[in-house]
Parts: C-alpha cells; sequence; structure tokens
C-alpha cells in the first residue's frame, strides 16, 4: 500500500478503531450510567410497550428528597410547560426550564401531550403520557418520522420511514437518602439499515448528555427549594 493510499484511509482506520473503542469499554457505561446491576436488570411499566429494543438505556441517580417532592418536577415536563430541566437551547427552544413548581401544571393525566422540541428543520413532535402513577412512574411514548420529526401512531396506519417509536420512563423509589430516580428509555425502529447506525454514532451519545444533565439540574432543584 503506497503512503498516498494509507495516508488516505486514516479516517477510515480511525473511525473503526473509536467504535471498537467505545463498544467495549464505554458503551455499557453510558448506557446504564449511575444504575446499579438490578436496576438494569429490573422490569419497569412501560417496558412492555416496546417488547424488542434495537436500544435501551437503563441510568439512574439519587436525589437529597422523598419521591413525593420530586414528583411535582416531572409532573409539570413538556415544551410550553416546565420545560425538560436539560440543555434548553436543544430540547426547550431556548426559553429556561421551570426552577419552581407551577400548580396549573400539575394536574397531568394519561393520554396528554407534552411537546417537544424538534430538530432544526423537523416539525414539532410531542410525547404521549402512557403510564402515570402518583410519586413512583411516569412514562412518556414518541413515535415520529426519524428525519421529518413528524408524529405518527405505531397502532395504526403505515410508518415514515424511517422511523422510531420509543419510550422514556422516570421511575421513582423511596430510599434511606431520599429517592433514587430511574430513567429508562426503551427504542426500536426501521429500517435497521439507518436507525441503527443513527442510534449509536449519535443517538446514544446524545441522550447520555441530556439525561445526565437532566439529573444534574433536577438535583439542584429539589435541593434549593
Amino acid at each position: 500500500m503506497t503512503g498516498d493510499r494509507l495516508r488516505a484511509r486514516i479516517p477510515a482506520f480511525t473511525a473503526a478503531f473509536a467504535a471498537a473503542v467505545y463498544t467495549l469499554w464505554f458503551r455499557r457505561r453510558v448506557l446504564t450510567w449511575g444504575a446499579t446491576r438490578d436496576e438494569v436488570a429490573r422490569d419497569y411499566p412501560g417496558d412492555e410497550l416496546i417488547p424488542d429494543p434495537d436500544d435501551c438505556a437503563t441510568m439512574a441517580t439519587t436525589l437529597p428528597v422523598p419521591p413525593e417532592c420530586v414528583w411535582p418536577w416531572l409532573a409539570q415536563m413538556g415544551g410550553n410547560r416546565g420545560g425538560w430541566y436539560s440543555r434548553d437551547w436543544l430540547d426547550n427552544n431556548g426559553n429556561p426550564s421551570a426552577d419552581r413548581i407551577v400548580p396549573e401544571w400539575q394536574d397531568l393525566k394519561v393520554g396528554q401531550r407534552l411537546s417537544r422540541v424538534a430538530a432544526p428543520g423537523q416539525e414539532p413532535g410531542s410525547f404521549t403520557v402512557v403510564t402515570l402513577e402518583p410519586n413512583r412512574t411516569l412514562v412518556l411514548r414518541a413515535s415520529y418520522g426519524l428525519f421529518t420529526g413528524r408524529d405518527f401512531d405505531p397502532r395504526s396506519g403505515p410508518a415514515p420511514s424511517p422511523w422510531v417509536d420509543g419510550i422514556w420512563g422516570f421511575h421513582l423509589r423511596p430510599t434511606g437518602r431520599g429517592t433514587r430516580l430511574v430513567a429508562r428509555s426503551r427504542n426500536r425502529g426501521g429500517p435497521h439499515v439507518i436507525t441503527r447506525p443513527f442510534a449509536f454514532l449519535l443517538g446514544e451519545s446524545m441522550h447520555f448528555a441530556m439525561q445526565t444533565r437532566q439529573f444534574r439540574n433536577l438535583i439542584r432543584r429539589v435541593s434549593t427549594k
């Protein structure tokens, strides 16, 4: 192999090496950040909605207050509501997430749609509340075109191509130190030749960055109120 050909292939070799390192050493840590083995292995409400996920993440943190003090912050999440307590410039149209409990946003119901901010060029989409047990469990579901952001109903009608159908669950469990908050996401999509590389190269790392930021911001909010 000539020097010019070798230099031309360096980016491909570098990408392959980075992918291998991520898969072997970092991927599991990214997908299970903060969670115990038991929390990762456990079944949670909402898992049954995506029975054979293409990817799954279970992350957790401890909040220094009881579940009933955490729940109001979760109940008011959503665009045009309390926000998502993560990176507001990316997931809340640049609007700051709420730093207080707002009573009019506490009446959450199964079937209610919560606005999610779309990426540039996409249509605004929504999460649907599919499981709700105050002070214990909140599960949101989103079904949308991967590149359009347009919602679709996975129970009827054709899915766009490519598509993603997933849940984002928040599970509160009391502990001696306060509350364990376990956030589980489960996603499936198609065609796999598009959705799986997208999740591996971008989706997993973005979810990690957003979820861990949400944890930090929730800890700060519940600790100061």
